[in-house]
């Protein structure tokens, strides 16, 4: 995926690149999120700016409350 370095990545961007490390990898979330954080920001968690991270905590969030969602309701 090509990255603008001048504007701030949304939610709605991560959700999907989380997604597809968890679909690709066959892996977690929580593995997810070390991927993501390791191969798009190479452990620099501010490379895209500070909104950008944000915007990355809070796909990730919201991605941790739909699992355990599902987590609960088919146990």
């Amino acid at each position: 995926m090509t990255i603008n370095h001048a504007s701030t990545l949304k939610k709605e961007y991560f959700i999907f690149y989380i997604n597809l490390v968890m679909i690709s990898r066959n892996c977690t979330l929580e593995q997810a999120k070390e991927i993501t954080l390791e191969l798009f920001f190479h452990n620099e968690p501010f490379r895209y700016g500070s909104q950008s991270y944000e915007r990355f905590l809070e796909a990730y969030h919201q991605l941790s409350i739909s699992v355990e969602e599902n987590r609960t309701c088919c146990a």
